[in-house]
C-alpha cells in the first residue's frame, strides 16, 4: 500500500481526489497540508487522515508518506514539487503542471537528477472513454484521423477557486485550466504531437486578468487538424469527435466522471455501433497506476515530460493571442 500526502487539500481533494482514493486498491492518504490549521483538522477528521500539517515541508518529512500529491494553485506547483523531490519523495502533480514550460523543465530536471518518479495528474488518460477511443483509432476503425474536435466548458463566475481569474496564480483562464485536459486527451488519443497552434479569446468584466472563452486551432505532426473550444461562461459540457477517412467516433460527454458516456461510431453518416462507458473510477485508476509504477510493476502514462509538452502547447496558445499568428510548439525530447 502506497501512502500519500496531499499538499493543498482544498476543493479538488474533496470533490475528486478523496472519492478516488476511496475506490483505490493500493493507495491511501495518510497526511494532508492546508494553510489554515482549523480547516486541516476538520478535513483530517472527515476523512480519517492521521497526519495534518500547515506546511508542505513538514508533510514531506513525515515518515508515513511514501509519495506527495501536489494540489495547490498552479503558481505554487514548482515550489511544492521541487520541495518534495528534494526530500526524496516521488510526486504526482495536478494539472496544469505549471504556469510556463520553463517551470516544467525545472521540475523534470530535478526529478531526473534525484532519480525519482514525477507524474502529472492528467486524469483523462485514465478515463475508460478516452482509452476506448484511443484503442479504436489505433485499430484503424475510422481510418486516418482527418479532423478532431474537443470542447470543455463550465460555469466559472463566482467559482470557489477565486484565484482562477488571476493570471499570476492560474497562468491563464480556461485555456490553462481545462484546455490542458483537451490538449492532453487529443495527444493521447491520436498518439501524435501538436506542432502549431493559433488562438482566439475573449474576456469580460468578471474574468479578471484571464480569458473567459477561447478557441484553439491545432495542427498535428501527422497532418490531422483540430479545434478546441473552451469557456467558463457555459454549463458543464465535454463533447469530443474524431473524424476519420472511413468513419467518425463521437461522444457528447466524453470526459464525464459522473454520468455514463455514450460513444457512437458513424460510418457513411449512419450510426453503426454504440458503446456505454463509465469513468467513475478514473481518479482511483490514476493513483493506483502511480502506486504500481512506484513499486516497479507498471509504467505511468503521464510522466512529467507529458505535462511539460502540454505546457508548451499552452504557452504557444498564449503567444498566439498576443501575435495573432500560428505559433510553433517545441517538442520535448525524453
Amino acid at each position: 500500500m502506497i501512502r500519500y500526502g496531499i499538499v493543498g487539500f482544498g476543493l479538488h481533494a474533496v470533490r475528486r481526489l478523496m472519492p478516488g482514493f476511496a475506490l483505490a486498491r493500493n493507495s491511501r492518504v495518510t497526511a494532508l497540508s492546508r494553510r489554515d490549521m482549523k480547516q486541516a483538522r476538520a478535513s483530517a477528521a472527515q476523512y480519517n487522515i492521521p497526519h495534518i500539517f500547515n506546511s508542505a515541508a513538514d508533510l514531506c518529512v513525515c515518515p508515513d508518506v511514501d509519495a506527495v500529491l501536489v494540489a495547490t494553485p498552479n503558481s505554487c506547483h514548482l515550489e511544492n514539487v521541487r520541495l518534495a523531490l528534494q526530500f526524496g519523495k516521488p510526486v504526482l502533480c495536478e494539472k496544469p503542471m505549471a504556469v510556463n514550460a520553463n517551470q516544467c523543465q525545472q521540475m523534470v530536471e530535478v526529478a531526473r537528477h534525484a532519480n525519482l518518479l514525477l507524474g502529472v495528474a492528467h486524469v483523462l488518460r485514465f478515463d475508460r472513454s478516452v482509452e476506448r477511443i484511443r484503442e479504436r483509432i489505433a485499430a484503424g476503425q475510422i481510418g486516418r484521423p482527418v479532423l478532431v474536435r474537443s470542447e470543455f466548458s463550465f460555469p466559472g463566475r463566482n467559482h470557489v477557486r477565486k484565484w482562477i481569474h488571476d493570471a499570476k496564480i492560474a497562468g491563464g483562464g480556461p485555456i490553462a485550466d481545462v484546455g490542458v485536459h483537451c490538449v492532453d486527451a487529443l495527444r493521447f488519443i491520436l498518439q501524435d504531437e501538436i506542432i502549431r497552434v493559433a488562438a482566439l479569446a475573449i474576456s469580460d468584466s468578471d474574468s479578471g486578468t484571464v480569458e473567459a472563452a477561447a478557441v484553439l486551432s491545432l495542427e498535428f505532426a501527422s497532418g490531422t487538424l483540430g479545434s478546441v473550444l473552451l469557456s467558463t461562461r457555459a454549463a458543464y459540457r465535454t463533447p469530443l469527435e474524431v473524424v476519420g477517412e472511413r468513419g467518425t467516433l463521437a461522444a457528447n460527454n466524453a470526459f464525464s466522471v459522473e454520468d455514463p458516456v455514450e460513444l457512437e461510431l458513424r460510418q457513411s453518416g449512419v450510426i453503426t455501433e454504440r458503446e456505454t462507458l463509465l469513468n467513475t473510477d478514473a481518479y482511483a485508476r490514476q493513483v493506483d497506476m502511480f502506486s504500481a509504477a512506484l513499486e516497479g510493476k507498471s509504467h505511468f502514462p503521464a510522466l512529467g515530460e507529458e505535462g511539460w509538452q502540454n505546457q508548451h502547447v499552452l504557452d504557444a496558445a498564449y503567444r498566439s493571442l498576443r501575435s495573432g499568428n500560428f505559433e510553433s510548439v517545441p517538442i520535448v525530447r525524453n
